[in-house]
């Protein structure tokens, strides 16, 4: 038995290193970057489009976005191992097929899911059917809230004045290089635990201390996300099987993620059975004191929250700042509305009123999507609007990355940033009016009925960022000249190797 068992492995591996070697060699050809002319990766007998595909394992979005530019409909089929295929695309029509006009039949299905189940459970960006529809039910009810408005605000208003600047303005009085990607990412879980748990981790001090929660989060999310992407399965469910490697690490570290979650769904509980009336206004307290007590739902429910709070709102900031560093035109134009808008307006109009800094926002989003591909899988046969053939249990992967950067859609100076794409000059105000684009055009945050519940709180939260840091100080790159971030995603984007800045006080003159 145990002689079959060592004989079929070896009939698995032997193949693969051998594939592995041969993309070794193409590699010093195949990462090139393709012109408009390119043609379109070739598709081989048995392992398809592998030997185009593994040489960008690590550029997986760049590549990708280049095949789709070079598509004549900007939608591919990529081909893997035994005729296996998978469907890319960046055509509009597609993305309101499968996100609205046939959302049954593209549901996360078992692909997306199983990678994720260990670390996301049964929450909702991790669910389907019903128990998707019931989650998206609840989780909508308490969003649409005068009340949870009220709370993010103050919750972003003070870690702001509380923690943010005045890191900002140590780090520009010593005149030292902070990682502002990790600055923004500390932020973000600061005040996102907050405004799920009611819980203050406090992550974002001058010492800028570890937190085991966020370390083993982070942890959980970057091997959970591996588990996703990759061509090849079959590793890390060996791994998986016998505790070794990489597994063993994102076992530990989800072991720690939920036990902490779970002990803070036990305190609220606690504490809210103490209370003769509801004063918190978290999430957890509001999905508890609705009646919904499972401990477990709960827990995945809110952790699915983190994850999108935390990663998404600090990935969509770093590309902001780095964006707005390199046009001083744009953040000009941005500092001039700031504090137009400062002098006469409350902090709920502050907001609602940055309209250029908007468009900046929505502009950065364009080129840097938090979320750069999202993944479908099919429940039944069906056809694309523009004629690609769809079958049942194949993945289909519309790629916001890739749309940002079709000239079809955005014109031919789509590599530039340019706020004003999303602005129109109104004659009786003399003041910008922002133009919206369509959602399948520019799916960022989703589209039809998954559309992201938080898209507004997001707003919110990036926009006092931007007004509280840019009214105070300026963020300059750190890097050397010439040199660029490289974009590079786990469950979201990020900037490999994090993102060097120096702080610059603002004189009264330049703010005002």
């Amino acid at each position: 038995m145990i002689q079959k068992l060592l004989f079929s492995l070896l009939l698995i591996i032997f193949p693969l290193l051998f594939l592995f070697v041969l993309a070794k060699k193409s590699k010093s050809f195949s990462r090139k970057k393709p012109s408009s002319s390119s043609p379109l990766p070739k598709a081989y007998p048995l392992v398809g489009h592998f030997f185009a595909v593994y040489p960008h394992r690590d550029r997986r979005h760049q590549f990708s976005a280049e095949v789709l530019q070079n598509s004549p409909s900007a939608t591919f089929v990529f081909r893997g191992f035994f005729r296996s295929r998978r469907v890319l695309t960046a055509n509009p029509a597609a993305v309101q097929h499968i996100l609205k006009t046939n959302f049954p039949i593209y549901q996360k299905g078992d692909s997306f899911k199983v990678p994720l189940s260990d670390f996301l459970g049964q929450g909702i960006f991790n669910a389907d059917g019903d128990n998707w529809k019931f989650q998206r039910q609840v989780s909508s009810h308490e969003f649409n809230t005068k009340s949870l408005r009220k709370f993010v605000e103050t919750v972003v208003d003070t870690e702001l004045s509380g923690r943010l600047q005045p890191i900002l303005s140590i780090a520009a009085t010593n005149k030292s290089v902070l990682d502002f990607q990790d600055i923004l990412q500390r932020f973000a879980f600061d005040n996102i635990c907050k405004i799920a748990f009611g819980y203050d981790p406090a992550y974002l001090l001058p010492s800028l201390p570890q937190s085991k929660f966020a370390v083993a989060f982070d942890n959980a999310v970057k091997i959970s996300s591996e588990r996703s992407t990759t061509m090849i399965t079959i590793p890390w469910k060996v791994k998986k099987l016998l505790g070794i490697g990489s597994e063993k690490q994102l076992a530990i570290a989800i072991s720690e993620v939920r036990n902490f979650a779970t002990n803070i769904v036990k305190e609220k509980k606690k504490e809210l059975s103490e209370k003769r009336s509801l004063e918190s206004v978290d999430l957890l307290s509001r999905f508890l004191s609705s009646g919904h007590s499972d401990e477990q739902f709960v827990t995945d429910i809110v952790i699915s929250f983190i994850l999108a709070g935390r990663d998404t709102t600090s990935a969509a900031l770093t590309w902001f700042f780095w964006l707005v560093a390199k046009n001083p035109r744009v953040e000009k134009e941005i500092l001039k509305e700031i504090n137009e808008t400062s002098e006469t307006s409350s902090a709920y109009n502050e907001v609602k009123d940055m309209v250029y800094t908007h468009a900046a926002l929505c502009e950065s989003m364009r080129l840097y999507p938090p979320v750069p591909a999202d993944t479908k899988e099919a429940t039944s046969d069906d056809v694309l609007p523009e004629g690609t053939v769809v079958k049942k249990g194949e993945k289909v992967t519309y790629h916001p990355y890739a749309m940002g950067r079709l000239e079809a859609l955005w014109g031919k100076d789509w590599e530039e940033y340019r706020p004003e794409r999303w602005l129109e000059m109104e004659d009786e105000t003399n003041k910008w009016r922002f133009v919206g684009r369509d959602t399948y055009m520019y799916p960022v945050f989703q589209a039809g009925p998954r559309i992201c519940l938080g898209k507004e709180m997001a707003f919110l939260q990036m926009k006092r960022v931007v007004a509280g840091v840019l009214r105070r100080f300026r963020v300059v790159p750190a890097m050397a000249e010439g040199v660029e971030p490289e974009f590079i995603s786990y469950l979201t984007s990020k900037m490999n190797g994090g993102f060097p800045v120096t702080i610059e006080k603002r004189v009264e003159t330049e703010s005002n």
